[in-house]
């Protein structure tokens, strides 16, 4: 499943995934914002790993603050962004 969405300053989050048993499987985020440091996007895609596939955007986004580590920097995107490009790959 492939899910896009364009943040708030025009910077493009994009989903890819699976589900399996009714969870999140495979989850790949990419685009072109801007996370420091680098090893940050495993904490995201680790929070999104094995989620309820029936969650609610701000219940996925709740789940990636979480698992950012206190110093992670996201430029051009949210875990709001990282949610709605999750939902939308679901409703595909």
């Amino acid at each position: 499943m492939h899910g896009e969405y364009k943040s708030r300053g025009g910077k493009l989050v994009v989903a890819d995934l699976e589900i399996e048993g009714g969870v999140l499987r495979g989850v790949r985020v990419s685009g072109d914002f801007f996370l420091d440091p680098p090893e940050a996007l495993s904490a995201i895609t680790g929070a999104l790993e094995g989620a309820p596939a029936t969650l609610a955007e701000e219940e996925l986004a709740a789940r990636i603050r979480e698992a950012l580590p206190p110093e992670a920097e996201m430029v051009g995107f949210s875990p709001e962004a990282v949610a709605r490009a999750v939902r939308r790959a679901l409703s595909s």
